[in-house]
């Protein structure tokens, strides 16, 4: 029955579906979650009030940023950057066949799909400053654990990207190359990747955004770079030198994600 024959039987459309019961009594569970965590977890009015005005007393005595130490705060910052670049290089690398093995139709048996779909969940459930840690006391304070925190950090991310971009790739080229006695190898390298490199290339330049930042964090664990600067500047109360190395990491961070961008636009 047409609109226009329900009004003239004297009944007016629904404008509101019926709510199923169960969706809305998950909705208002959901909800009422929500609520309760921003209740019991979330600051409260009072601690706001007696908050915002330390957080001032702070930023007056950060500014003017102190560039006594530049030159430490610079190539502290390069160290990172190399710290970043490194973890993400290897990272990537290692994505790749880690990525190939856990996507559907490329993995040699279910079983190894299933293996390293679960080595990818590992990486990415543990936080990267637990890795760091983990790798703090295995190898020692210093840049070389941050950059095998990022590596793994990266794996995690990149290998289940990798895996879907290749599961998503047109199946014809596959077919055809393995009607023609292609082994797996060479199907994957000449019609998998090829087909799946602007969503690899796309993922692997988010990455190197995301470990620029991580680089950065990583420091006030023990893990090289410039965040162990910007720990000690706080434990020593010197503000204005803490304010020239938040300005230093938000230049490069900016630099990375503008850089990523371009170049995204550009090869893409």
């Amino acid at each position: 029955m047409t609109e226009a024959q329900t009004r003239k039987a004297g009944h007016l459309p629904p404008r509101i579906e019926r709510v199923n019961p169960v969706a809305f009594t998950l909705t208002f569970a959901v909800a009422a979650f929500v609520i309760w965590s921003m209740t019991t977890a979330g600051p409260s009015l009072d601690q706001l009030a007696r908050g915002l005005p330390n957080i001032g007393n702070i930023l007056s005595r950060m500014f003017p940023p102190d560039f006594e130490r530049i030159d430490r705060i610079l190539w502290s910052l390069f160290q990172t950057f190399q710290m970043a670049i490194a973890g993400c290089a290897i990272g990537l690398v290692l994505s790749v066949p880690l990525g190939i093995l856990a996507a559907e139709g490329l993995s040699p048996h279910p079983a190894i799909r299933t293996a390293a779909r679960s080595l990818i969940a590992v990486f990415r459930t543990v936080p990267d400053l637990v890795w760091a840690l983990i790798f703090v006391i295995a190898v020692g304070l210093g840049s070389p654990a941050g950059v095998l925190a990022i590596a793994i950090d990266v794996m995690g991310f990149a290998a289940r990207f990798f895996a879907e971009a290749m599961e998503e790739t047109d199946k014809g080229p596959r077919e055809a190359l393995s009607a023609l006695g292609a082994n797996r190898l060479g199907m994957i390298m000449s019609a998998v990747l090829p087909a799946a490199a602007p969503s690899m290339i796309a993922t692997s330049l988010y990455c190197l955004e995301k470990a620029t930042r991580a680089s950065v964090v990583l420091g006030l664990v023990g893990a090289g770079g410039i965040g162990v600067e910007l720990k000690v500047a706080f434990d020593l109360f010197a503000y204005q030198t803490a304010a020239t190395i938040i300005l230093v990491i938000l230049i490069l961070v900016i630099a990375v994600e503008q850089t990523g961008g371009w170049l995204r636009r550009k090869i893409i």
